[in-house]
């Protein structure tokens, strides 16, 4: 076999007939293979243990499909941030519970799809493999309605799209993705390559896939945000969590610039072990971080209801009630509660209101009417203020 160039290991760089030249990736796995050895054995093994620990942390959770929700808001937010979203958290959550603010960013509706778009991919990926179909039924879901949604959601681009600087043209582009007429036969590479048999560990050949994706670019908006929703459909997938609630888009954001270094010099150089050590960074980090997430949600939880059941007397059932549904929904209305609770609308009110007094909820809107009220405790397990990252590159 003839050797391979460092510089076209992931693929060739070819003009095309109209002048420019564009990037055309080789299929999966690399040629030479990944070397595992040294540093790298060592954070395959961290990352394995890391995530072994969180899905073991999320299963002692006493309803984890409850607090999954979080977990699924949170990479919603980070993922859509990291393309320039300026939504918070907080945003998310109350744009989902209907508070209508002036103050919420236009943004919004973005990463409202986004947990759309995911909770769509786990439900399908029930029935359906991971797959080229797919991709595009989530695609769709991602950018109805929103910005980007006049750029044919669910279909491939049938134009030359690039990624530079803003105002770059197509020759002066750090990158250059395929043309689009290779698009479907890059996939189709792609999909063979995930549904292969391979002796490549599974969390290699899942940081292997979101190069690959990100490289073909094959939408004309949304690829980031997709090649980071296929990350945790094939940790789902694989059985290696039983939960969405890696939020790996923390550490790519945390870590922007570099994110960006390690995808291009794959392109460059050929550096497949470069990203892959920087993914497995990545996933130990976060996953350690979700861990301790997850027992601090165990440890608020008994604190709240060791409050309930010490301080509201006969109303702790209802006060238990609630308590459990705000995990899934942290914020809600005095009409919510009382279609919890089954009560009259003024005992839920007064409920609200010795909840409140316990620190539990506090009111959001400042309305005398329609008002609602957040379990700011366990909203603030997952929020985090976070400096405005300078603008990357853009896709074009």
């Amino acid at each position: 076999m003839d050797a391979v160039s460092p510089s076209t290991r992931a693929g060739v760089r070819r003009r095309q007939a109209t002048g420019y030249t564009a990037f055309l990736p080789a299929p999966l796995p690399p040629l030479p293979p990944v070397l595992l050895a040294g540093n790298l054995t060592l954070l395959l093994s961290e990352a394995d243990r890391a995530l072994g620990r969180l899905d073991g942390s999320i299963l002692t959770l006493p309803n984890p499909d409850l607090f999954v929700f979080m977990y699924v808001r949170k990479e919603a937010v980070l993922s859509s941030q990291i393309e320039g979203t300026q939504s918070s958290l907080q945003d998310l959550l109350a744009a989902e519970a209907q508070i209508l603010s002036p103050a919420v960013p236009r943004d919004v509706d973005e990463v409202v799809n986004y947990v759309a778009a995911m909770n769509y991919g786990l439900e399908r990926l029930r029935d359906l493999p991971l797959s080229v179909r797919l991709i595009r039924e989530i695609h769709e879901k991602l950018l109805q309605g929103v910005r980007g949604g006049r750029l044919t959601p669910g279909e491939f681009r049938r134009s030359q799209n690039w990624i530079g600087p803003g105002g770059c043209t197509l020759n002066e582009a750090t990158f250059v993705p395929p043309p689009p007429e290779d698009v479907p036969e890059f996939l189709s590479h792609l999909e063979k390559f995930l549904h292969s048999p391979s002796d490549l560990p599974q969390l290699v050949q899942i940081g292997l896939a979101h190069v690959q994706f990100e490289t073909i670019h094959p939408f004309l908006d949304g690829n980031g945000r997709i090649g980071r929703l296929l990350i945790t459909f094939l940790l789902c997938q694989r059985d290696i969590l039983n939960k969405p609630v890696l939020y790996l888009s923390h550490y790519f954001k945390r870590h922007r610039a570099e994110y960006y270094e390690r995808l291009q010099a794959v392109r460059d150089a050929g550096d497949w072990e470069g990203w892959i050590a920087f993914f497995l960074r990545g996933v130990a980090e976060v996953s350690a971080e979700a861990t301790d997430t997850a027992r601090r949600i165990i440890a608020l939880r008994e604190k709240h209801r060791f409050q309930i059941t010490e301080r509201l007397g006969r109303a702790a059932g209802n006060g238990h009630r609630v308590l459990e549904q705000l995990f899934k929904r942290p914020i809600l209305a005095v009409t919510d509660v009382q279609q919890i609770t089954k009560t009259t609308y003024p005992a839920a009110n007064n409920l609200v209101g010795r909840l409140k007094d316990l620190g539990i909820l506090i009111e959001s809107t400042g309305y005398a009417r329609n008002r609602r009220f957040r379990y700011q405790p366990y909203i603030d397990l997952f929020a985090e203020l976070v400096d405005p990252a300078p603008k990357a590159d853009t896709p074009r």
